[in-house]
Order: C-alpha cells, then sequence, then structure tokens
C-alpha cells in the first residue's frame, strides 16, 4: 500500500501538495509521529484525508462510519468536518493505535464526535444493524483488512442511507491488481473486490487514482 498518490512522479506530486495541501500543524504533527511506526505506509495519504473531508462536507455528512482507524489521520479529518453534533463511529481492534489516535483527537476538540469501537469491525457493524441503524448513516471509510473488503462493504450499504456515500481505500494496491503475476491472498482480494463493485448495480460508483486508489460508492435512490 501506499501513503502518497503513488501514481504521480515525484516532482508532479510535490506540486500537487504545494497548491492543494492545507494540512494544520496538528495533522502534521500527528503523520509525522505515525511516519516513525513500523506499520507507517497504513497511513492515508495527507492528500487523501482532506478529499474525504471534502467529501463528507459535499454530502453533507453528520453521522459516519470508519472500519478501520490506525492512529487516527482519517477519522480526525472527517470529524471536524462533521457539525458540533456529528457522529464517527470508528471501528478497530488495536488498542495502542487507537491510543495514539485518542490523543490528537483530544487536542483537536472533537474527541466527542468519535464513538471508537474496540472489536472486530464486522462484529461492530452487525451490532449496529441489530440496532436498528440500517440507512441511518451518510458516509463510510473502509481502509483495514483486505479479506473482509465484501463484508464491509456489504454492511456498509446497509447501513448508509439512499444516496449515501462509501469509501474504500487501496483499491489500487500499488498497481498490483494490475500486474497478473501478484497473487497473495491481498492483491487477490481487492481484484475480486473491484470486480464485484463493478458489477453492482445497487451503487453508482468511480475508481479514482487517488493515494493507492480510493473507490466512491453511492448508494442509489
Amino acid at each position: 500500500m501506499s501513503n502518497k498518490t503513488f501514481t504521480l512522479a515525484d516532482d508532479l506530486y510535490a506540486y500537487l501538495l504545494s497548491v492543494s495541501l492545507r494540512e494544520d500543524a496538528l495533522l502534521r504533527q500527528l503523520r509525522e509521529e505515525t511516519a516513525r511506526d513500523e506499520m507507517s505506509r497504513m497511513q492515508v495519504a495527507p492528500e487523501q484525508g482532506q478529499f474525504l473531508a471534502l467529501l463528507a462536507r459535499l454530502c453533507g455528512a453528520r453521522r459516519t462510519l470508519e472500519v478501520g482507524v490506525y492512529t487516527g489521520y482519517s477519522s480526525l479529518c472527517v470529524a471536524r468536518a462533521l457539525p458540533a453534533d456529528g457522529r464517527l463511529v470508528a471501528c478497530d481492534i488495536s488498542e495502542p493505535w487507537t491510543a495514539i489516535a485518542r490523543r490528537y483527537w483530544r487536542q483537536a476538540g472533537i474527541e466527542g464526535r468519535i464513538d471508537l469501537r474496540l472489536a472486530p469491525a464486522l462484529q461492530t457493524l452487525d451490532g449496529l444493524l441489530h440496532d436498528g441503524e440500517a440507512e441511518s448513516y451518510d458516509f463510510a471509510f473502509i481502509d483495514a483488512d483486505k479479506e473482509n473488503y465484501p463484508g464491509y462493504y456489504e454492511r456498509a450499504l446497509r447501513l448508509v442511507r439512499r444516496g449515501g456515500l462509501i469509501v474504500v481505500d487501496n483499491t489500487l494496491w500499488s498497481g498490483r491488481v494490475a500486474d497478473a503475476t501478484q497473487r497473495d491472498p491481498d492483491t487477490r482480494a481487492i481484484r475480486a473486490f473491484n470486480q464485484q463493485l463493478h458489477a453492482d448495480q445497487r451503487v453508482d460508483l468511480s475508481l479514482l487514482p487517488v493515494a493507492d486508489g480510493l473507490t466512491l460508492a453511492l448508494k442509489r435512490p
């Protein structure tokens, strides 16, 4: 996976950031702290975080979902884009990584908007459906273990309202999805997932070459 828009040459990527990115000191601090972690490649790209916030605003999102928090960069971006009474249900299983996220959410003053659920995400999403929350969310971001993408997506599709948006990360997988010699489980899972979405008539679809590939699926009326 890539934590920059890997489809751009370095000089063009630097130019894109210079004229588009509005990353403040807190987000930059979080990104730099995360860069010291051995799994920092899981961090979303800064331009991707900014794009997620813009999408949430365009949706008029008040209730949102996130599957896969890591150290909280994307959830910080999205939660800041919500109104004061907005809510983000954040699903993860790592206490150490999400402890970093909580620290930055607190500094940003948006910790109260984020409902962190430390449990397997399928369990959390099924619980939301069991509690009658189907079609009550405006926006969902999926960025977690790749082999469970179909399960996350199907539950998110039930949880978002008609006209709601699901965004899925890593769908270009640093280009490996287009290389037939790449047969590892994650690559095969993403290929199959991309084919599944391409055929899914319940959504309007666009796969964008942003960061490591970002799929937008708009639930049809």
